[in-house]
């Protein structure tokens, strides 16, 4: 018996390989608002003086407001400027949103000379829940380089693109 699939010319390329798996931390401004909403300068700058910012040490920090309030520009610069140090990196949005933000840095970074007029197909199945912009941004990074481009597993995909 011969197989065909480990003899194809195709390369696989898995996308949960790129999925930001580490922990996201939340600083929420929503605790540090008078009444959860209102943005009190003086009492917000004190709150910022007593937290202990240790807990966000070497971790990523998503830095966002649960609540529907008003918080002005220098508030998240005071905020970064206090994580800054201590964080490993920050960004601004809830931790999906970030994880999303993180990925796309991720696939942007592959180095896409390895897929220089090869056969690819992009892994369709996993244990991670990929969205859809991870894909839109895979097949836009890789249409100019690839032979073609297909989805789904090697003995069974969808045609995607082919270089004519």
């Amino acid at each position: 018996m011969i197989n065909k699939v480990a003899l194809s010319p195709l390369l696989t390329l898995d996308l949960e390989d790129y999925y930001p798996k580490e922990e996201i931390v939340v600083f929420d401004f929503k605790p540090h608002l008078f009444m959860e909403l209102i943005l009190k300068e003086k009492d917000f700058r004190k709150a910022l003086q007593l937290l202990d910012w240790e807990q966000y040490k070497n971790k990523l920090v998503t830095v966002t407001c649960s609540a529907d309030a008003i918080i002005p520009m220098w508030a998240y610069m005071l905020v970064a400027s206090y994580l800054q140090p201590v964080a490993a990196d920050i960004l601004y949005g809830d931790q999906q949103s970030v994880r999303n933000q993180l990925f796309l840095k991720r696939i942007d970074k592959i180095d896409m000379n390895q897929f220089a007029d090869k056969k690819i197909v992009v892994k369709g199945c996993g244990d991670v829940t990929i969205g859809e912009f991870a894909y839109m941004e895979i097949t836009k990074k890789l249409r100019p380089v690839a032979k073609s481009i297909m989805y789904g597993e090697p003995c069974s995909t969808v045609p995607i693109y082919k270089k004519k």
